[in-house]
């Protein structure tokens, strides 16, 4: 498969800080890929770099087989973390302008400016003024900006934020249209189960440092069924004292175990189901947010029993 994004041994400090740490990362054309992390791992400062707003200290950034630069800013569409929409214009104004920045005819950016506004649920609002909007509604006409001329690859920052789940899901359509239709994007999210719904691909940084990367189905099968689902009634503790448990995340009506190498499952049912009101256990891969939370040696946060994990 060809490569859409190359990087190879990147860096990038501020003063003393390292943001980023000798990075190398490979995204295939055609491709859904996930650039996961911690809020201040490096990932806003990694995608600066690949759309040409900043430059590496070391190493070198390719887009579609050229080095990043001016060239390369017109196969990109880009949604930065930070929104930019002009507020005192109309919605149909403002993306007619954005198209006809990147080139677009001003028949046809009249013409994909209404296909988007239909396909995104937001016909009724071209002729309202951006500031007008909510914010979900604003970040939905940002995200057309963004595809407005038809770029080969799409580089999305934390695309999901301000939505509800209703859009957050109308999004995840979208972004799977563009891949089928070869479309290549690569996005930014420290939410790992939007990850694990769109991603072809994932890479892992923290502190700056790539913690792991590859196919997702692979990266996820790396760690055996080194897991196991819980429902049950009683008390977290006795999971936490379990024999062979190394880790509980418990989010309320169930658990997600990891379990050690060469633990007897029989023998870990036995002692849970003799201490606690057990309904289901079952072995499994863990979860890319269980990976993400062993790798970076964060904790989910912990919902009293008997809430539910929203």
């Amino acid at each position: 498969m060809a490569e859409a994004i190359v990087l190879s041994a990147v860096s990038k400090s501020y003063g003393r800080k390292r943001a980023v740490q000798a990075l190398d990362l490979t995204v295939p054309q055609g491709s859904v890929y996930g650039f996961l992390g911690p809020n201040g791992s490096g990932k806003t400062t990694t995608i600066r770099m690949i759309v040409n707003i900043l430059f590496p200290d070391d190493g070198s950034v390719q887009v579609l087989g050229k080095k990043a630069g001016a060239e390369t800013r017109d196969y990109i569409g880009y949604l930065p973390e930070e929104r930019g929409l002009y507020p005192r214009m109309k919605v149909r104004e403002v993306l007619e302008f954005f198209g006809r920045l990147r080139g677009v005819p001003s028949d046809e950016v009249k013409r994909r400016v209404q296909f988007w506004l239909k396909r995104i649920e937001l016909e009724s609002v071209g002729e309202k003024k951006v500031d007008e909007l909510s914010k979900g509604m604003q970040q939905k006409i940002q995200f057309v900006a963004a595809v407005i001329a038809d770029p080969p690859v799409l580089i999305l920052d934390e695309p999901s934020s301000g939505l509800d789940p209703g859009n957050a899901n109308l999004l995840k359509e979208i972004l799977l249209e563009l891949r089928a239709a070869g479309k290549t994007v690569l996005f930014s999210t420290h939410r790992m189960e939007e990850a694990e719904r769109l991603c072809d691909y994932v890479c892992l940084i923290h502190e700056g440092v790539k913690v792991l990367d590859g196919k997702l189905a692979e990266v996820r099968a790396a760690q055996g069924k080194s897991a196991a689902r819980v429902d049950y009634k009683g008390d977290t503790q006795i999971l936490r004292a379990a024999p062979g448990v190394t880790r509980v995340e418990d989010y309320g009506n169930y658990a997600e175990l990891r379990i050690a190498p060469g633990t007897s499952a029989p023998e870990l049912v036995r002692y849970l189901s003799q201490r606690l009101d057990l309904t289901r256990f079952e072995l499994m891969e863990p979860s890319l947010t269980e990976i993400f939370l062993e790798k970076t040696g964060f904790s989910a946060p912990q919902p009293a029993r008997g809430a539910s994990a929203l």
